[in-house]
C-alpha cells in the first residue's frame, strides 16, 4: 500500500478507536471484571490493526476484528497466569460467541452498565467520574486531568488505584438493583455531563472529536432515560445538553472567530433541539424536585427565549443561579452567578461574589479570570483588568478564545 493509502488507513483506525473504544472495553471488562486488562488487550488489538490493516486492507467489520483480537489477547494472558484453575470461568466466558458470531453488524453495548460499575460505592467517589471518562469514553488521563485541574500524574495514579480496586475487590459488573440505583445515579450523571463539557470545550465545537464526544454524551443520557424514565435529573441533564447543542452552529463566525452566547444569532439555533429540551425540562419540573441539572437547563432555557422575544430576562437567570448555588456551589456555578448578577444588577455587585472566592481555588480556572477582567474593565479599574485579561488569555487553550480576549483587552 502506498504512503497515501497507509495514511488513510491510519486515520480510519484512529476514527474506529475513538468511536468504539468505550464499547469494546465495556464488553471485554464485563466478562473479565478487569478493566485494566481489557484496556491492555484492546491496545494490543489496535497495534495489531496498525500492523495488518495497511497490508491486508480493512476488514469487513473493523469493530468485530478488534474485539476478536483483543479477546484472544486476554485469553493468552489468562492462560499464562499461575492460577489457571481460578481463571477457567473467565476463559469459558471469553470463548462464548466465537469469532463467527462477532462478525455481525449488531454489537453488544455494555457502556451504561460499565458507568454504573464505575460508580460502585467501594470505589473512591472522587474517582468515579474520571474512571468513567477513561474507561467508557476512552479519554486519556492528561485530558481528564485538565478538566479536574490536577496534574496528569496525579490523575493517572487515581485511575490505576480505581482499576486495581475493581479487579482485586471482585466488584460485580452488573447494573445494581433498582433500590440501589439512586445511590449511583449522581455519579453517572456527573460523568455524562463531564464528557459533554469536554466535547463542548474541545476547540469550541469545530473539532470532530469534540462533536463525537458531545453526541456520545447525549446518546448515553437518552439510554439512561430509557432505564430510569421517572428520574427528573436525567431529563434535566438531557435538556441542558440539548439546549447547548442547539447553539453549536452559532458559536463560530465565518472566519472561525469565537462568538459568546450573548452575541450569537438566534436564527442559527436549532429549534427542534430547543423544543425537545423544553419538553424534557417541563416533564422534569412536574416531579417538584429541582436538582442541579434542571436548574442549569432552566438557565439555558431563559437564554433560548431570546430567539422568540429578542431579549434576555437576566433577573430570572439570577434567581435560578441563586437556587443553584445553594445546592451546588461549584466554582463554575459561582462564576456564572457573578456574570448573571453583573448583567442584572451591575459589575460592583458581581465583583463582590468573585472576591468571596479564594484565589487559590481559581488560580487555573480560565472562566473566572475572563469574567473578572470584564467586570474590572466596566468599573474602570484598567490596570487590574489588564492583569486579569492576561491571566485569562494565558489559560485559554483555544486560539480563537485567546484572540477574542485580546480584542476585549484592547
Amino acid at each position: 500500500m502506498n504512503g497515501s493509502g497507509q495514511e488513510d488507513t491510519h486515520r480510519t483506525i484512529e476514527q474506529i478507536a475513538r468511536e468504539s473504544y468505550g464499547r469494546l472495553v465495556a464488553y471485554l471488562s464485563s466478562h473479565t471484571r478487569d478493566v485494566a486488562s481489557a484496556e491492555d488487550a484492546l491496545s494490543d488489538a489496535l497495534v495489531a490493526a496498525l500492523r495488518s490493516w495497511p497490508r491486508d486492507g480493512l476488514p469487513q467489520n473493523p469493530e468485530a476484528w478488534l474485539l476478536t483480537t483483543a479477546r484472544r489477547a486476554l485469553i493468552d494472558v489468562i492462560r499464562h497466569q499461575q492460577v489457571v484453575l481460578a481463571s477457567e470461568p473467565t476463559l469459558l466466558l471469553l470463548k462464548e460467541n466465537s469469532a463467527e458470531a462477532t462478525l455481525s453488524t449488531e454489537f453488544p453495548d455494555e457502556r451504561l452498565k460499565l458507568l454504573f460499575v464505575c460508580a460502585h460505592p467501594a470505589i473512591d467517589p472522587a474517582t468515579h467520574t474520571p474512571l468513567m471518562l477513561q474507561t467508557v469514553l476512552g479519554l486519556d488521563a492528561a485530558r481528564i486531568a485538565q478538566s479536574f485541574l490536577v496534574s496528569p500524574t496525579t490523575m493517572g495514579q487515581r485511575l490505576v488505584r480505581a482499576k486495581t480496586k475493581i479487579r482485586d475487590g471482585g466488584i460485580q459488573f452488573e447494573i445494581p438493583q433498582e433500590r440501589d440505583l439512586p445511590q449511583r445515579l449522581d455519579a453517572v450523571l456527573e460523568a455524562i455531563y463531564a464528557a459533554f463539557g469536554i466535547g463542548w470545550d474541545d476547540m469550541v465545537g469545530i473539532d470532530q472529536r469534540g462533536r463525537d464526544l458531545a453526541e456520545e454524551a447525549i446518546w448515553l443520557a437518552r439510554v439512561l432515560l430509557q432505564l430510569m424514565p421517572g428520574e427528573a435529573e436525567v431529563r434535566g441533564l438531557l435538556a441542558l445538553m440539548l439546549h447547548c447543542e442547539a447553539r453549536r452552529a452559532s458559536r463560530r463566525g465565518p472566519d472561525g472567530q469565537y462568538i459568546p452566547l450573548s452575541e450569537q444569532d438566534p436564527k442559527q439555533w436549532s429549534l427542534p433541539l430547543i423544543e425537545e429540551a423544553e419538553s424534557h425540562l417541563a416533564e422534569a419540573f412536574k416531579h417538584g424536585r429541582s436538582g442541579r441539572f434542571q436548574l442549569e437547563a432552566a438557565i439555558q432555557s431563559v437564554h433560548a427565549e431570546r430567539a422568540r422575544s429578542g431579549r434576555i430576562e437576566w433577573q430570572a437567570i439570577v434567581r435560578f443561579y441563586e437556587q443553584l448555588t445553594r445546592i451546588s456551589p461549584t466554582l463554575g456555578t459561582r462564576t456564572g452567578y457573578a456574570a448573571a448578577v453583573a448583567e442584572a444588577n451591575g459589575p460592583e455587585a458581581a465583583l463582590v461574589i468573585l472576591d468571596a472566592i479564594h484565589l487559590d481555588v481559581v488560580s487555573g480556572y480560565q472562566p473566572y479570570w475572563a469574567v473578572r477582567a470584564h467586570l474590572l474593565q466596566q468599573l474602570g479599574r484598567t490596570l487590574e483588568a489588564l492583569q486579569a485579561y492576561d491571566r485569562a488569555t494565558g489559560l485559554a487553550e483555544d486560539p480563537a478564545v485567546r484572540e477574542f480576549l485580546l480584542q476585549k483587552r484592547g
